[in-house]
């Protein structure tokens, strides 16, 4: 069960994205220097001092079969743009999260994100055949949570003190999932939101 989590690469209209490997840390360190992500304290973006351990223990939880790491590629420019991945898979359950989620600045609020998570929603319930993909956020980053709910995630929750922090702070940590029976409703919002937001660039 091990191989459930395979490398693919999945390739949409504005976006692709890629199985993260050693040789993208330069190019991970550039995009999250876009807005300074490493220092919002409620995400996890890479920063030029964390870089090679952000990219080992994904590679490591790879090795390991609970997680599938990306890079995200900008089609036109061919340019690393942000990362994302499959995480804290339960092969014998059929279930995964996709977390790890950031993007440089500049792409935050436009269609990356909207079309990333049609990309890897689509994957997963139709090549992986899950029954749950889940979602998990601080309950402190409302831009997160917000985005969850448009995806047409549920709230299932919230942990209280689910972590304990570097700083010694307790996180609390916001559930959202999609269940197998969800995603045909799930897909044609996502495609129906895309469409507009890909108007709206357009100028339309």
């Amino acid at each position: 069960m091990k191989t459930w989590l395979e490398e693919v690469k999945l390739t949409g209209d504005t976006v692709s994205l890629v199985p993260l490997s050693s040789d993208h840390r330069d190019a991970l360190v550039e995009a999250s220097s876009d807005g300074r992500l490493w220092e919002l304290w409620f995400t996890g973006a890479p920063s030029a001092e964390t870089v090679d351990s952000y990219i080992e223990s994904a590679l490591a939880d790879k090795v390991r079969g609970v997680a599938l790491p990306f890079v995200v590629f900008e089609n036109r420019t061919g340019r690393i743009i942000g990362s994302t991945r499959y995480c804290h898979a339960e092969p014998e359950h059929r279930r995964l999260e996709i977390g790890y989620t950031w993007y440089a600045q500049r792409f935050q609020r436009t269609t990356v994100n909207t079309e990333c998570k049609q990309l890897l929603l689509t994957h997963a319930f139709e090549t992986l055949r899950t029954v749950a993909v889940e979602f998990r956020t601080h309950w402190h980053n409302e831009a997160s949570r917000r985005a969850i709910a448009r995806l047409g995630a549920k709230q299932d929750g919230v942990l209280r003190n689910h972590r304990i922090e570097p700083d010694g702070a307790y996180r609390d940590t916001v559930v959202f999932s999609i269940i197998e029976h969800e995603w045909p409703t799930v897909k044609k919002s996502l495609a129906f939101k895309l469409a507009r937001l890909r108007e709206r660039a357009n100028g339309g």
